[in-house]
């Protein structure tokens, strides 16, 4: 089968486009810039174009193409999808979120959602069911050292039976942002957390949690829930689960009592005494890490994985890519210590630079961020100046936001810039920059011994690799 991705150079997009590699099909894609992902696409036999969205880069004799939501709806490969299957009915269009819908239906379906924490879980529960001999197939939205550095690992049938694990298991990142996850149907649905995000879709908070809401009911009979006890939106989604409606204008759905019936609900806690044993065996610091290995631990349990066998992948979890990724850096002969991290809302930034400053408490911490998206600047900006003028630094420098192609709304930009973001912070260690000076700032004045945090979702990644002590 010829399959076409448009947007392959995406997180997602591309470990999708691994998984139909890894079957035999013949792939092709494009992306508007080239980056680490493309390339290793190009040596495992991918054709992809690169700077340009192009009719013809679509083959053909295509049998599918998958396009990310981010792709706006006249991109010319898309419209030329739709001329093709009017002369070709089997041929299929469908969003990277439809597509991984589809495998969800197939296999026993791991989803892990909520706003923070979704790889770094994901990664946890995968290298445990590995260890434990379940072999999931895994598509993740970072990379893994242990998986080669790709955000894919093929798996198979379980090496032994495990009660309902007798069919291939499948896990997955639940992405929320344009409700996603409502294409997926998953056996057991992981929640860690839930704080407002993507207001730019959602418009409100309200839509926001009742759309996790949606993706609890897709659990069948028999399906488990496993929850964050600590989250306060999290408790207050299970009072939502008592409603009678699933939303304005639905239809009606079962009461909480036959919710409970239906599906199982399994918490996990900070509190529980498992939390200090596993702080100690984990590489990658931070209470937020702790709380993602105690909702791998508990969805373990649940598939009668041995609290040895997890205890030992999670104490050997090297980290995911661009979430406390730790190197070593180096300007003009001046060595430091450097982080690259995704962190792009508030509650991301303020838990990364506190995990930051509890392994390196005598180091001079300076932070580079890059906000991500207009849109989520606007929305969330009071947050931004709230966390942003707290967070525990020795400098702050502040670069223009990440101009997201196709989703950001021309009169959201003028109304909100970076300069403004370090106004309202108001603090003499927090600076703006445009992305081009900061090398050069940080050759002035950077002494050595630092630790550099390069923070964000966007292409300042490209100054992190910049930086890496060669």
């Amino acid at each position: 089968m010829k399959i076409h991705f448009i947007g392959i150079g995406g997180i997602g997009v591309s470990s999708l486009a691994r998984y139909y590699l890894s079957q035999g099909n013949q792939i092709s894609g494009s992306d508007l810039t080239s980056s680490e992902i493309t390339d290793s696409l190009k040596k495992q036999g991918v054709q992809v174009f690169i700077t340009r969205h192009s009719a013809e880069n679509l083959p053909a004799d295509v049998d599918l193409v998958v396009y990310s939501p981010a792709i706006p709806k006249n991109n010319p490969e898309l419209k030329r999808a739709k001329e093709l299957r009017v002369k070709n009915r089997r041929l299929k269009i469908k969003s990277y979120p439809q597509a991984l819908g589809d495998l969800t239906k197939k296999y026993f379906t791991i989803a892990v959602c909520g706003t923070h924490g979704k790889s770094t879980t994901a990664a946890m529960i995968a290298l445990i069911l590995i260890k434990a001999g379940l072999n999931p197939t895994v598509i993740l939205g970072t990379k893994l050292k242990e998986f080669g550095n790709s955000n894919f690992h093929l798996g198979g049938i379980p090496n032994f039976k495990r009660r309902v694990l007798d069919s291939k298991i499948l896990v997955i990142e639940a992405d929320e942002h344009f409700a996603s996850f409502l294409n997926y149907r998953p056996e057991i649905i992981v929640l860690t957390n839930i704080e407002a995000d993507h207001l730019d879709y959602y418009k409100n908070f309200e839509n926001y949690l009742n759309s996790f809401k949606k993706f609890i009911f897709n659990l069948p009979e028999k399906g488990i829930l496993i929850a964050n006890k600590d989250d306060k939106n999290i408790q207050k989604l299970k009072s939502l689960l008592c409603d009678r409606l699933l939303g304005a204008g639905s239809v009606q759905t079962p009461s909480v009592n036959c919710i409970r019936k239906r599906i199982k609900i399994k918490n996990y806690s900070l509190k529980q005494k498992e939390a200090k044993a596993i702080k100690r065996i984990l590489k990658v610091p931070g209470r937020h890490n702790v709380c993602n290995a105690l909702a791998a631990l508990t969805l373990a349990r649940c598939l009668g994985v041995s609290d040895k066998v997890s205890f030992k992948a999670l104490s050997e979890y090297k980290g995911a890519w661009r979430r406390f990724d730790v190197d070593k850096g180096a300007v003009n002969n001046k060595r430091f210590i450097i982080i690259a991290d995704y962190a792009h809302h508030p509650t991301e930034i303020k838990t990364t630079l506190e995990a930051v400053r509890e392994k390196y408490p005598r180091k001079k911490v300076w932070c580079v961020f890059q906000p991500h998206q207009y849109q989520r600047t606007f929305y969330l900006f009071d947050d931004f100046i709230k966390t942003l003028s707290k967070v525990p630094v020795d400098k702050l420098i502040i670069t223009d936001i990440y101009d997201v192609a196709g989703r950001e709304r021309k009169e959201i930009k003028r109304e909100v810039n970076s300069k403004l973001l370090v106004e309202k912070i108001n603090n003499p260690l927090a600076v703006y920059l445009p992305k081009r000076r900061i090398k050069d700032f940080l050759k002035e004045k950077l002494k050595g011994g630092e630790v550099v945090v390069i923070m964000g979702a966007g292409d300042i990644y490209n100054l992190f690799i910049e930086l890496l002590s060669k």
